[in-house]
């Protein structure tokens, strides 16, 4: 895989005409456990991955964007100070968005000459769209003269990027993951406060990323449904948001069976993440093996955001892995990724095993990454 800071410098130097000031850098993440509860105000335990998104950039005196997106060979140009909608949700829509939603907030943000390329497979469940607005962040921010760019800042600007631009109500949790994590480790989100705790790996653990092979589609209206059928619940319920919720209340409450099915997954999935931390910090691979089967069946039965491909993969990687580590969906839902933990010595086996036995629905081997990590 080319490095995307090598590629973003070249490009940059072959649409310019000479080296930038420099290159900023986003991971993708994958989350571990906490599906849909970030805008329910809960808690999610998310991993900055190794694939991400770089931007090479130079300052501009005159507010002025040119941007060249090496990875489509397209290009954008806008002032700075009025960036226009342009009418499609593609990366000039991110791009533009975040420039309007970073000043909106008071955040710096320059004219600049940027090259943006990336190494995250879209619509794979793994932030491509929050790891570019975080890169595009930081390179706008540092055009802009400022050396470092709060986390927490930085990551509501994007998620008003994705809120008012692509029109996806998105939480928290991808942006401030990628903003605030740290490599080799997942971190601890509480979305209602946005406090962050790093939670180390153990180093024997390996995290295995599979590409399902189903394209996911989050602006199509399914993420922005659940998001609804979740706000109803609350209301129902007399609560603020779900984080707000016991599985008791729920149970009891004269609620739509579907309202009772969306609130009993997010009740039960912040309690997991919970009860996940807890396992990793014990080195108790088998009870995060086992909370991820519980994890990934609610959203399946209850979230009901899961596909038969997404299914099959799921059981064949738990079956690889076996009761030492465990797999469930990761992501939005609809397709995308799976994700699994297991032991160090077990990688190549079960990755031999997946290769072998689940084919996309277009017929290939699946894609297969892993993540070390770094206790």
């Amino acid at each position: 895989m080319t490095v995307p800071r090598d590629k973003a410098t070249e490009g940059f130097r072959k649409s310019f005409g000479s080296a930038p000031d420099g290159v900023a850098f986003a991971p993708g993440r994958v989350n571990l456990i906490g599906e849909h509860v970030d805008y329910n105000g809960g808690l999610v335990l998310p991993m900055p991955i190794s694939a991400g998104t770089a931007v090479a950039w130079r300052g501009r005196a005159d507010g002025r964007i040119n941007a060249v997106a090496l990875d489509f060979d397209e290009t954008d140009a806008f002032e700075v100070a009025a960036p226009q909608p342009t009418g499609t949700v593609d990366w000039r829509a991110y791009l533009r968005g975040m420039a309007a939603c970073m000043a909106g907030r008071g955040l710096p943000v320059g004219g600049a000459d940027i090259a943006v390329c990336g190494t995250i497979p879209r619509g794979a469940g793994l932030s491509s769209s929050a790891s570019f607005c975080i890169a595009i962040g930081r390179a706008l921010a540092a055009a802009g003269g400022a050396d470092m760019v709060d986390p927490r800042a930085l990551s509501l600007a994007a998620q008003d990027a994705e809120h008012a631009w692509a029109d996806v109500k998105c939480g928290i949790m991808d942006q401030l993951s990628i903003a605030a994590g740290e490599p080799g480790s997942a971190v601890l989100i509480d979305c209602r406060s946005l406090n962050t705790q790093r939670i180390a790996l153990p180093p024997e653990w390996s995290v295995m990323i599979v590409q399902s092979g189903v394209s996911r589609g989050l602006v199509d209206g399914h993420y922005n449904r659940r998001r609804a059928d979740c706000e109803l619940a609350a209301k129902a319920l007399g609560v603020e948001t779900l984080r707000d919720a016991t599985l008791a209340q729920v149970d009891a409450a004269a609620l739509d069976p579907v309202a009772r099915q969306r609130a009993r997954h997010v009740v039960t999935e912040i309690d997991r993440t919970s009860a996940a931390v807890v396992a990793v910090g014990a080195r108790d691979i088998v009870e995060l093996g086992s909370i991820f089967a519980q994890s990934h069946a609610s959203m399946r039965d209850d979230f009901a955001i899961t596909v038969p491909d997404i299914d099959r993969l799921v059981a064949l990687l738990a079956g690889a892995v076996g009761p030492r580590g465990g797999a469930r969906m990761t992501g939005g839902g609809f397709g995308g990724a799976v994700v699994a933990v297991m032991e160090t010595d077990a990688v190549s086996r079960v990755s031999s095993l997946i290769s072998q036995t689940y084919r996309t629905p277009a017929g290939e081997t699946p894609p297969i990454m892993i993540e070390r990590c770094a206790g």
